[in-house]
Formats: structure tokens, C-alpha cells, sequence
């Protein structure tokens, strides 16, 4: 029987494969991979036309024998998500994927694995602004690396606010509330965290205690900002997944730079605190900060997990005969 070229895998094929455990656990270890010299990764490039944008970000594991990329594209009709991976050793397509659950997955894995390095131990409450698809993982996955009791969830609309504290509540076994401003949420929380479309900051650096960890993860392109200034400059370790990526997307970084009330030595990569050559906390009561971008070293990553699981499992249509 010949060997095939590739699997096709679904959305459906993705969820079957990998359990949100699994995405944390392999998400961690490529940015261990990073961390010791052994991956590669590109920022997100954007082609933008009238009518849509095409969005396409690579990177490569050598010692996963893999390269892979993800590309999207944006436009008035929706967006659609297309992972390929490739083997390192003879070049040959190994995978293609649909990726947008694997981008909720692998989104709300890195916020969960920047929490177990920043957030402090005993961080029991979190503060989530955004309801939306992004939202349930980020909250699930930070809920695994933190005991997380009670969730304060706010978002414009008050009906999704409220169907999103029902249903996570039955998901995470931890109380869920839903609330009317995005300051009811952060204040008192311990860990906040930001997934949202916000144009303007959400999120006011007044608002956040002592020891407080923020997880900034919706906002990938310049004009948009979730987190405000006095976030960052009360921010005593700030950790961001690629330093490339975030001179090119993160405004939340670029306009304190520009203001001169942050330099980029002051910016560590997540890669650099998992591997232990930068410190994470440091002290219970400073503040942390994650912006995250989304790259795609993490997409590479979780692609090849999935692929390997559905060679396991015999799942997918063989494609390229």
C-alpha cells in the first residue's frame, strides 16, 4: 500500500485529538525548545487588499523534525484558519490541518503556561474580559495551572456575559459570575486576563492590586490596545511570547516605548523565563504582565502533536495519492 502523502484533518478531527492538557504540556515544551536554540520562529505576515487581509506566520522544530505554517485569511464574508506541516527530513507534506480550533487551544495554552510562571501560587480568582470563543479556553486553561475559584466575567452584550457565566460554570466547577463592568472585574482579581476586539484599552492599570498576574491575549495588530499604559509601567516583569512579533503587533508595548516610559531590554520572551534564564516572579506583591500575540512556533507545536495523534488513531482523509 503506498504510503499516503498528507492527512486532511477537520475541526472536528482537531478536538477529537488533544485534550486542552495536552495542548498546555506541548505548548510548554516548544518554548522550552526555544528557550535552549532549538526552534525557529517567523512574526505573522500580512498582505492586505481591499475587501481582506491574508495572514501567514511559519516556524520549525528541528528536533521534532518538523516546519509548519499557518495562514488565514480575513474578509467581509468571515475567516478561515489552514495549518500545513511539513518533514524536515525529506520535505514532504505531512498534514494539512483546519486550525481554528487550534488556535483557541493553543491561544489560551499560552496564557496558562504564562501563569504558572508569573501568577502567584495561590491565585484563586480570575478576572476575564471577553465572552467570546477565545474566552471559554483562556479560562479553562488557566483554571488548570491555578486553583481557580471564582471567575468575574464581563463583556458589552449582558445576555452573552450571562450565557458564558452559565456554561463555564458547569465546565470549570468553580463559581462564575458575570459582571457589569470591565473594572468589577479586574478589581480584587488575581489573575486578569484580556481576550476581546477592543480598539481601545479595557483594562486600566489603576484598577489592578498588588501581586496581580495580566494576561493581554486579544490584540495582535497595532491599532488595537486592551491593556492602557499605567498596566505596563506598573508592571514590574514584563513577558511577551516573541520580541520580533510585538515590535509589529503589540501597540500595548510600542506606545510606552514611544513615550519613552518603556524600553525593550525591559521585555523578556516566554520562552527565556520556561527556560529558566530569566526569572519569573519574583515577589508576591509585584505585578506581571503576558501580552500575548499568538505565534507561530504554537501552532507548529500543537500541529505536530495532532498530526502524530491521528496517525495513531487512523483519523483523517489521505490526500496527494
Amino acid at each position: 500500500m503506498l504510503e499516503p502523502v498528507a492527512l486532511y484533518l477537520r475541526e472536528a478531527d482537531v478536538a477529537s485529538l488533544v485534550t486542552l492538557d495536552d495542548v498546555i504540556d506541548t505548548v510548554e515544551r516548544a518554548f522550552a525548545e526555544a528557550a535552549a536554540g532549538r526552534a525557529v520562529n517567523r512574526p505573522r505576515q500580512r498582505v492586505q487588499v481591499e475587501g481582506g487581509v491574508l495572514h501567514v506566520m511559519a516556524a520549525g522544530l528541528p528536533d521534532w523534525g518538523v516546519l509548519g505554517l499557518k495562514s488565514y485569511a480575513t474578509t467581509r464574508g468571515g475567516r478561515r484558519f489552514i495549518g500545513l506541516l511539513y518533514d524536515l527530513s525529506d520535505g514532504r507534506l505531512l498534514a494539512m490541518m483546519e486550525a481554528d480550533t487550534l488556535g483557541q487551544l493553543r491561544t489560551g495554552a499560552a496564557s496558562a503556561v504564562a501563569s504558572k510562571y508569573l501568577a502567584r501560587p495561590e491565585a484563586g480568582t480570575l478576572g476575564l474580559i471577553g465572552t467570546g470563543w477565545q474566552a471559554r479556553s483562556q479560562a479553562a486553561a488557566i483554571a488548570r495551572v491555578r486553583p481557580i475559584a471564582l471567575v468575574k466575567a464581563y463583556s458589552r452584550t449582558p445576555e452573552r456575559r450571562e450565557a458564558f457565566a452559565e456554561e463555564m460554570t458547569a465546565e470549570l466547577g468553580a463559581q462564575v459570575v458575570a459582571v457589569d463592568s470591565p473594572e468589577e472585574a479586574v478589581r480584587d482579581a488575581d489573575i486578569v486576563t484580556t481576550i476581546t476586539s477592543a480598539r481601545d484599552p479595557v483594562v486600566q492599570g489603576g484598577w489592578l492590586r498588588p501581586g496581580v498576574h495580566v494576561n493581554a491575549a486579544g490584540a495582535n495588530a497595532l491599532p488595537r490596545r486592551e491593556i492602557d499604559t499605567g498596566v505596563v509601567t506598573r508592571a514590574a516583569r514584563i513577558v511577551v511570547d516573541s520580541r520580533e512579533q510585538a515590535r509589529l503587533e503589540a501597540a500595548e508595548l510600542t506606545v510606552p516605548v514611544e513615550e519613552g516610559l518603556l524600553t525593550w531590554n525591559r521585555v523578556a520572551e516566554l520562552a527565556e523565563v520556561v527556560g529558566g534564564q530569566v526569572p519569573g516572579r519574583q515577589d508576591p506583591e509585584e505585578i506581571t504582565l503576558f501580552k500575548s500575540l499568538g505565534i507561530a512556533l504554537e501552532d507548529v507545536a500543537v500541529m505536530h502533536l495532532v498530526y502524530h495523534r491521528a496517525c495513531e488513531r487512523g483519523v483523517g482523509e489521505e490526500i496527494g495519492r
